[in-house]
């Protein structure tokens, strides 16, 4: 009998802590490990009830990389008191296009920019630009402060990997005389009224509200969708797979997916239909 509690929860969310997962996802495994709890609270007696969660997630709605994505967290989970039980994936064919209502386009994103600089927010502004210009995560950012615009590069601590970025020019002008401005003379460059750096919460809520004023869809107005416009607009996946901290091209692939329309757009452009 395996048997699954919140103190066991606990337990391995705080190792994770320890092995310096960020907060965010450290809250999305205990999420994902919560879900196998309340499917058996009262423990699993054999692999037949294990195998039985892969069904209820799909039963639930969930899409095929989700379920893989919650089944993965829980793999680590159970590993984590010695049990060697798994549960096997999903097998989902790669889709090389995005649905056109999740793409965030060039011009939506100018759109979002101008927006901000129309209502006064400079800090905005230059937040979605930084985001976008140099394809960071959000819990990122912070690594973005007065020092690195002097070197002109910000170093990044990430899931045990430190990387370096270059900083462009005129991001580095722009960012330096608005810190000039606002009194930011080291730390963080974006950060709050109280001077702490600004996080996830704070982000997703401003580009919301940023989206109704620009006219582009709430849903696509969110800070990691910044991220895979840079990665679309980028020429070499390999250089990418490094810019953006990923150890494998495959994630990087998932990034670089275009919309239907926009894979239809280049496929008649090959020029192969006579």
């Amino acid at each position: 009998m395996l048997t699954i509690t919140e103190a066991a929860i606990s337990a391995f969310t705080a190792s994770l802590t320890e092995r310096e997962y960020s907060p965010a996802t450290v809250a999305k495994y205990a999420h994902d490990a919560r879900l196998l709890l309340a499917y058996a609270p009262e423990g699993i007696a054999d692999k037949a009830k294990l195998v039985g969660f892969r069904a209820h997630l799909e039963q639930r709605g969930y899409s095929g990389a989700s379920v893989n994505s919650i089944l993965g967290t829980d793999n680590l989970f159970l590993a984590f008191p010695g049990s060697d039980w798994r549960l096997k994936y999903v097998r989902v064919q790669r889709k090389t296009f995005l649905p056109a209502e999740k793409e965030l386009s060039q011009a939506e994103y100018e759109r979002l920019v101008r927006a901000a600089d129309a209502k006064g927010d400079e800090r905005l502004a230059l937040l979605t630009q930084t985001l976008c210009a140099l394809g960071l995560r959000v819990s990122e950012l912070r690594a973005v402060t007065v020092e690195s615009l002097k070197t002109g590069e910000a170093h990044i601590q990430n899931k045990g990997k430190l990387r370096t970025i270059l900083l462009p020019d005129a991001l580095c002008r722009k960012l330096a005389a608005y810190c000039r401005r606002r009194g930011i003379v080291s730390g963080s460059v974006f950060v709050t009224r109280t001077g702490r750096p600004l996080d996830r919460s704070n982000v997703w809520k401003m580009l919301k509200k940023l989206a109704q004023a620009a006219k582009v869809l709430a849903k696509k107005a969110f800070p990691h969708n910044l991220r895979h416009l840079f990665a679309r607009t980028h020429y070499d996946i390999v250089r990418l797979a490094d810019i953006l901290g990923h150890s494998s091209v495959d994630t990087t692939r998932i990034y670089t997916a275009r919309s239907g329309k926009e894979e239809r757009r280049q496929l008649g452009q090959l020029r192969l239909i006579l």
